[in-house]
Order: C-alpha cells, then sequence, then structure tokens
C-alpha cells in the first residue's frame, strides 16, 4: 500500500515540486494545502499517513501546526521544512510532534522513507 502524504506549504511552485519529488519516490499525494487552516481540514478530509510541512506558514508557525496536526492523529508522521537550514531548534522540533526536519534544498538528496514512511 503507498504512503498517503499531505503537501503543506504556502508556496505554489514548491508544492509542485514536491508533489513531483514524492511521485517519482512511489508516494500518492493526499492533498496539498496553502495554510494550517487547509491543512487542519484536510488531514481531517484525507486522512493522509505523513505531512510535509513548511515552516514559515502565513496563518500559524509550522511547529505549532505540526503540534495541533499530532494532537489530533498521533500516527500522522510529520516533517518539516524550510528554506531556512536553522530555523528550527532540536528542542523545539522534539516538542512539535514533527519527527524530522529537512532543508527545502536537501528533499531531493534526503531518503524520505525512513521518515515518512513506507
Amino acid at each position: 500500500m503507498q504512503r498517503r502524504i499531505l503537501i503543506v506549504d504556502d508556496d505554489a511552485r514548491f508544492r509542485a515540486l514536491a508533489r513531483t519529488l514524492l511521485e517519482a519516490s512511489g508516494y500518492t499525494i493526499a492533498g496539498e494545502a496553502a495554510d494550517g487552516a487547509q491543512a487542519a481540514a484536510a488531514v481531517d478530509r484525507v486522512s493522509p499517513d505523513a505531512a510535509l510541512v513548511d515552516v514559515q506558514l502565513p496563518d500559524i508557525d509550522g511547529l505549532m501546526l505540526a503540534s495541533r496536526l499530532h494532537e489530533t492523529d498521533r500516527s500522522l508522521r510529520i516533517v518539516l521544512t524550510s528554506t531556512d537550514p536553522t530555523v528550527v531548534a532540536p528542542a523545539a522540533l522534539a516538542q512539535s510532534g514533527a519527527i524530522a526536519f529537512v532543508p527545502k534544498d536537501k528533499l531531493a538528496i534526503t531518503d524520505l522513507a525512513p521518515l515518512l514512511g513506507v
């Protein structure tokens, strides 16, 4: 069974790039969201297995969103991402419920299977 991924990012170009990357790696895209409100609604609607979440969203901090999504569904595997590789402190990552942080420029060369599941 293919893992179903939700992509959460306010940049449509990045969502398209992430979709291409994830689909090429064998994942199914369960949905996309441009902000935290859309992401929360999508999690309820499509029940993804994992989410790739931008840290800097227009309506909520990605760490806070990860925490809320994790509270809603503890089995949801959340990977945070950002163009700024220094934006997430290890302690904040641990508190958010996300399992990892991967800088956007490293997504294509990172083995996402251990993070998003296989």
